[in-house]
């Protein structure tokens, strides 16, 4: 079980590969977002995307797969005020195959909340090629090995 102690500032860890297939992408965009740029390879090559692209709510869903398969699912979390800012830096296609680069931002213990861990967490997508897909700041509660409060 990972605690707040757990979560110190800096790189924490690299997670994935995973493999996004053209179907999924289809699949997500006909239930969620079915704009021409996520549904088919004409609506792709006529958006600015250039080509059949998932969509960026369905890029978040996977990082959060990600998020949860590495480190969250094993993690005294406590669950997220909220999500600061999420940038969609470049398409996600189908084929490719993905990581998720994890920093520590910050860790405080709540000044509120007894032996609750305030930790802020940037996340980067990229693909194979390296290219920077998405970017996350995330906010979690995680509880903390001491029980102890800021004063």
């Amino acid at each position: 079980m990972l605690n707040f102690e757990d979560f110190q500032p800096g790189h924490f860890g690299t997670f994935g590969p995973r493999y996004v297939s053209r179907e999924e992408i289809i699949a997500f965009a006909a239930e969620f977002d079915p704009q021409p740029m996520h549904m088919d390879d004409q609506g792709g090559a006529e958006s600015l995307l250039g080509g059949l692209s998932a969509s960026g709510w369905q890029v978040c869903g996977i990082m959060m797969r990600m998020m949860v398969d590495g480190f969250i699912g094993r993690a005294a979390s406590l669950g997220s005020p909220g999500v600061e800012e999420v940038r969609w830096l470049a398409p996600l296609r189908a084929g490719d195959t993905v990581s998720l680069e994890v920093e520590v931002v910050s860790a405080r213990l709540s000044k509120s909340r007894q032996g609750v861990g305030i930790v802020v967490f940037k996340c980067t997508m990229q693909n194979a090629a390296g290219i920077r897909l998405c970017e996350m700041t995330s906010t979690v509660m995680v509880g903390s090995r001491n029980q102890v409060s800021a004063e």
